[in-house]
């Protein structure tokens, strides 16, 4: 008899659990929202009134100028082909595809900027709110798949200072930069917050 009418209860306990459910969802949720809007003001904020949004206003600069700088690039790559088909006879046919092909290129070029960009504001805005809290290293972390690159696969777990990029080996080239910093970089620096009690 208890077996029987515990399977009479067990559709309306499902539908209790997933309404109890669903209000946790909800109100986490509203949570996560609520948060997001703060942090968005404060950094709407920080970007209007503090030393940060100078750094922001720089990045945007740099932005405009590689973005304006496709078209330029498009340009001069159809000048390098129209040369180049002149001085080996290239049929126009060839040249005419490789022409029609420059949008591709621009079109691949704007994605890598955007990719790279994106990443590189983020690694700076994190940098300037950590140097503001007084926060003066972090860890360096990776996307941790298959894809990070040999280089970045080292920095994995490090400790750096943000006042000193550290040297990371780009495909046998050494360059200075902290995570998300060069291009189709996923890293991402993990603020060290001391306790200065």
């Amino acid at each position: 008899m208890l077996e029987a009418y515990a399977a009479a209860l067990k559709p309306w306990a499902t539908r209790v659990a997933a309404r109890m459910l669903g209000e946790v969802d909800l109100a986490d949720q509203t949570a996560w929202r609520s948060l997001g809007n703060e942090i968005s003001a404060q950094l709407r904020h920080d970007i209007r009134k503090t030393p940060l949004g100078e750094r922001m206003r720089e990045r945007l600069d740099a932005q405009v100028h590689l973005i304006t700088s496709l078209s330029t690039e498009a340009a001069e790559r159809v000048h390098r082909l129209t040369l180049k088909g002149l001085e080996d006879s290239t049929r126009a046919k060839e040249f005419a595809a490789e022409i029609l092909r420059t949008g591709e290129v621009t079109q691949n070029r704007a994605t890598l900027i955007a990719r790279t960009e994106v990443a590189r504001t983020a690694t700076i805005l994190t940098q300037a709110r950590a140097e503001s809290a007084g926060c003066t290293h972090y860890v360096w972390r990776t996307a941790g798949d298959s894809d990070v690159r040999a280089g970045h696969k080292a920095m994995e777990g490090k400790v750096c200072a943000w006042d000193d990029p550290p040297a990371v080996n780009e495909n046998g080239r050494i360059m200075h930069h902290h995570p998300g910093e060069i291009y189709n970089c996923r890293c991402w620096a993990e603020v060290i917050v001391t306790d200065e009690d």
